[in-house]
C-alpha cells in the first residue's frame, strides 16, 4: 500500500515538472479612439479609429522545453478592427503572425511562417512609427520603407541570433510558392547593436514579383499565383522590384531618448502604375512617370518621461521623392503625442500628426496614413485622442 502510494506522489510530482516545461500565453492590444481631420477628400473628418498607433490584435504565443537550451516557439497572432470587430491583414485569422520553429539558447532561433522581415525587426523600433509613440498615422510616407509593417510575408523562414554582447542579427527568405521561383519572394537582413544608452541597427529588404510581363512589388491579387506568393493580398506600389535599406542610431540618457533614422527605398520596372488607390487615398493612385521612382526619408525624433506615468514624444521626417518625369514632391511631416499611463496595462494618448507637401508636386495632396483620402491641399492635420489596453 504504501508503495503504490510513493509510486502516485512520484508520478504527480514528474507529470506537474512535464507541464511545466511548456506554456501558452494568451496576450493582445486594443488601441481605440476619435480622429479628426481637417481635409480628406476635400472635406473635414470625424471618425472613431482602431489602431492610430498601435495595431488592435490578440495572440497565443508559446513555448515547450525540448531539453539541452532547446525549445519549441509559436506563435498566433490575429488583427482586428475594435470599431466593428472584423479582422485585418486582408480578413486573415492570423494576419499579423503566424509561425513555428525552435530556439536555442547557444545558436538562435529558426522559425516558419507567416513573419516581419528584418527592417521591421531590428530598424523599426529606433523609428517614431515603428514604436508605442508615433504608429500608423506617424509613418513616412504611403509607409514607403515598411516601418509600420504595413506588409507581412507569407512562406518566410526567418532567422534570428542570440545577443552576443548586445549584438544581434538576423534575415528572412519569402517564398514565392510558384515553379517561378524569382516571381513574388521577398528576402531581407538586418543587424542591431546596443551598449549602455546607445543603439545602432541597420536594415534591407527587397520584394520581386514580374509575372506575364506585368510586375508589381508587395504582391499583386490579379495573378496567377494568388494566395500563394510571398507579398500577395498586401501591397503599397506598382513596380517590378522593390528595394528598401536604411540605419539608425539612438541615445537615451536619463528620462530622455534621441534618435535619427535613415530609409531609401527604390523602386524599378514599373509600367505606368504607382501608389495603390487604398494609400494615396485617389482613385488609381499616384503614377509614376518612368520605369522607376525613389523615397528618401530623414527622420529625427525625441521622447521623454516627464514622470514614470507621462511622457511626451515627437518626430519630424523630410521625405524626398523622385516619381519620374520631373515630378519630385517633397514631404514634410510632424508627429506629436503626449500620454499618460493609468496603470501598467492601460494609457490614454493625445496625438497630432500634420503634413506639407512641397517643390512641384505635381497636384499630389497630402497624405497621413489610415485617414482613407489625401487632402485636397498640400496639407493635410489629423488629431487623435485615444486609449490603449493590453493584456
Amino acid at each position: 500500500m504504501k508503495k503504490t502510494l510513493m509510486v502516485a506522489a512520484l508520478t504527480g510530482v514528474f507529470a506537474t515538472a512535464a507541464h511545466a516545461q511548456s506554456s501558452v500565453t494568451l496576450y493582445g492590444l486594443i488601441d481605440a479612439g476619435v480622429t479628426y481631420a481637417n481635409n480628406s477628400g476635400g472635406h473635414s473628418l470625424w471618425k472613431a479609429s482602431s489602431g492610430t498607433v498601435n495595431g488592435s490584435r490578440w495572440g497565443l504565443r508559446g513555448s515547450e522545453d525540448l531539453g539541452g537550451g532547446l525549445k519549441a516557439i509559436f506563435t498566433l497572432e490575429s488583427g482586428f478592427n475594435i470599431d466593428n470587430g472584423t479582422a485585418s491583414q486582408s480578413s486573415r485569422m492570423f494576419g499579423r503572425q503566424a509561425f513555428v520553429g525552435l530556439a536555442s539558447n547557444q545558436y538562435g532561433a529558426v522559425t516558419l511562417g507567416r513573419q516581419y522581415d528584418s527592417v521591421v525587426d531590428y530598424l523599426a523600433p529606433l523609428s517614431n512609427t515603428g514604436t508605442q509613440y508615433g504608429g500608423t498615422i506617424a509613418a513616412h510616407p504611403y509607409d514607403n520603407d515598411n516601418l509600420n509593417n504595413s506588409v507581412r510575408f507569407n512562406n518566410t523562414i526567418k532567422y534570428s541570433s542570440v545577443n552576443y554582447a548586445g549584438f544581434k542579427f538576423g534575415g528572412t527568405y519569402s517564398f514565392s510558392n510558384s515553379a517561378q521561383f524569382a516571381n513574388n519572394r521577398a528576402y531581407s537582413f538586418g543587424a542591431s547593436y546596443n551598449w549602455a544608452g546607445l543603439n545602432v541597427a541597420a536594415g534591407y529588404l527587397q520584394l520581386n514579383n514580374s509575372l506575364s510581363g506585368t510586375p508589381f512589388a508587395n504582391g499583386n491579387t490579379n495573378t496567377a499565383v494568388t494566395g500563394a506568393g510571398a507579398q500577395t493580398g498586401e501591397w503599397t506600389f506598382l513596380a517590378g522590384r522593390q528595394r528598401t535599406f536604411g540605419g539608425g542610431v539612438n541615445y537615451t540618457f536619463g528620462p530622455a531618448t534621441a534618435g535619427i533614422v535613415y530609409t531609401q527605398t527604390n523602386l524599378g520596372g514599373g509600367v505606368g502604375g504607382g501608389i495603390s488607390s487604398t494609400q494615396s487615398g485617389r482613385t488609381g493612385g499616384i503614377g509614376f512617370n518612368g520605369a522607376s521612382a525613389r523615397f528618401q526619408n530623414f527622420e529625427g525624433n525625441v521622447r521623454y518621461a516627464l514622470t514614470p506615468a507621462l511622457s511626451l514624444a515627437g518626430a519630424y521626417t523630410y521625405t524626398r521623392a523622385n516619381l519620374g518625369g520631373g515630378v519630385n514632391p517633397n514631404y514634410n511631416t510632424v508627429a506629436l503625442q503626449s500620454d499618460y499611463a493609468l496603470s501598467k496595462r492601460t494609457d490614454v494618448y493625445l496625438q497630432g500628426d500634420w503634413q506639407h507637401i512641397s517643390s512641384n508636386s505635381a497636384n499630389i495632396g497630402a497624405y497621413l496614413n489610415g485617414l482613407g483620402s489625401a487632402s485636397s491641399t498640400q496639407d493635410q492635420v489629423a488629431v487623435t485622442v485615444g486609449m490603449r489596453h493590453r493584456f
